[in-house]
């Protein structure tokens, strides 16, 4: 259903607040907080074991706090640092970095106590604000919005304490403040809830996804094929007839290189397309975003792949490291790359299939700690499962099917979450500046009212939908 409005508007100077209620003001943050930055803690002087934890930048993301390796402690509370203790309900603001005006949070008593530090902002409110009625403005696009139009951009973007402060608020009464953050609670939760049951149902088909194509290259798709030890511990018994070897054996396995930058006769060029580290998050090459001249290729130690080659990430601790894709156009690769040319008993869609299954095995095998990384040498040593050509053929068939379906399925579910992100902003700026009327809202037994979010039934019976195409 349609909710209801307030019988009058007035104009405000704020193009993205746009009309409020007549009976609303505009205040200011400062106007009704409490506000402080933290303290100039020495980083030097922090300790990594105990002590009272400090809340830093890294620590405020959000909607919440994020500890783990992050987390930093001071080893006692003078008089100088009592002012710096937070208390619950405080409002917290994040005042640096890429994500300044979304990193905010609302300090719960469970987290005490807690420190505050530089670079972060403590709002506490008066009684005439109520506080989660700002928590819900300063997590909405309208405070985003604000940041974007008050902050500096330097290499680290950043908003002043008066920035903060100079935060224009859609002010109603009080009682107005808590119905609002009433409604808004009870309906976020609900769409949340929902966000959480669609996010749950994709991770299912990323590890079916991951299941069917471990299940093809190991065990092949014949249940009743006689089975062998392959030798391999992860990869178990395999079907009798295939071979078991060293990717080396079945393909060649070089390394790429970077013609100098210096020279703009190797680069200002649309002749051969170069491949870097990221072209491996395309699942199949088609283009490349750098290219170097025909004079690289002849003069650097640059070789021209064929069309069909298997390139491989192998640095770095994010996902690239043991990352595959094939290349459907000819092409020369970075340094940071390997490409496996396969001979003619491996087919280079099953080889990627096969790198998929094989990806965190694959990844353990690097060598270098922290800046781990693999080589030629231990790609060429890895055992691959090798089924007759004919057998290839078929597993790279009806797995890529299996595969198809279940990327719609994720896309699906994915465009799901999106617009279940889209209604929970939109109802809140609606409900924050007045846009809809929700004085009445009411909970009678635990059931609120029809609300404009009447798609989240449909949405959940979509999702269950795909659950069960998912698992079929």
């Amino acid at each position: 259903m349609r909710f209801s409005t307030y019988s009058n508007y007035q104009e405000t100077d704020f193009y993205w607040l746009g009309k409020i209620p007549s009976s609303w003001q505009i205040k200011r943050v400062g106007h009704h907080t409490d506000f402080i930055t933290g303290f100039a803690f020495k980083s030097d002087l922090f300790s990594f074991e105990k002590g009272i934890k400090l809340v830093r930048g890294d620590n405020v993301t959000e909607g919440s706090l994020r500890w783990g390796d992050k987390t930093r402690f001071w080893s006692e509370i003078t008089k100088e640092l009592e002012q710096y203790l937070l208390k619950d309900k405080d409002l917290l603001i994040g005042m640096d970095g890429s994500k300044v005006g979304k990193n905010f949070t609302l300090i719960k008593e469970s987290d005490l106590p807690l420190l505050l530090v530089q670079r972060v902002a403590r709002l506490r409110t008066d009684d005439q604000l109520y506080y989660k009625f700002l928590s819900y403005l300063i997590g909405s696009e309208l405070f985003r919005i604000w940041v974007t139009l008050v902050k500096t951009d330097p290499a680290i973007p950043h908003i002043s304490p008066s920035d903060i402060r100079g935060f224009p608020l859609p002010f109603p009464s009080y009682e107005e403040q808590t119905q609002i953050a009433a409604f808004l609670d009870h309906e976020t939760a609900k769409i949340d809830t929902l966000i959480e049951k669609q996010q749950q149902l994709i991770e299912l088909l990323k590890e079916k996804r991951q299941a069917v194509i471990s299940h093809a290259v190991t065990k092949g798709l014949n249940p009743d094929a006689p089975m062998k030890d392959s030798g391999v511990e992860w990869l178990g018994e395999v079907p009798e007839h295939w071979a078991v070897g060293h990717i080396g054996y079945y393909g060649r396995v070089i390394n790429g290189s970077t013609p100098s930058k210096a020279n703009i006769n190797y680069w200002n060029s649309k002749d051969i397309p170069w491949l870097s580290s990221g072209t491996v998050n395309q699942y199949h090459i088609k283009n490349a975003s750098d290219y170097i001249s025909n004079k690289a290729l002849k003069e650097c130690s640059v070789e021209l792949l064929p069309m069909g080659t298997l390139v491989l990430g192998m640095i770095g601790q994010g996902k690239t490291r043991g990352t595959s894709a094939v290349t459907k156009i000819a092409a020369t690769i970075n340094q940071n790359l390997a490409a496996i040319i396969p001979d003619h008993r491996l087919l280079s869609d099953y080889g990627h299939l096969f790198l998929q299954a094989a990806y965190n095995e694959l990844r353990e095998c690097a060598r270098g700690g922290n800046q781990a990384a693999l080589n030629c040498e231990i790609i060429s040593d890895f055992k691959i499962t090798i089924p007759p050509i004919s057998e290839q053929e078929i597993i790279i068939d009806k797995v890529t099917s299996q595969l198809h379906k279940i990327d719609l399925l994720q896309n699906k579910l994915n465009g799901m979450v999106t617009n279940s992100e889209e209604r929970r902003t939109a109802l809140i700026s609606a409900a924050v500046t007045g846009k809809i009327d929700v004085r009445h809202f009411t909970l009678e037994d635990g059931v609120a009212p029809t609300t404009s979010i009447d798609t989240n039934e449909a949405a959940q019976e979509a999702a269950q939908e795909a659950a069960q195409e998912a698992m079929a």
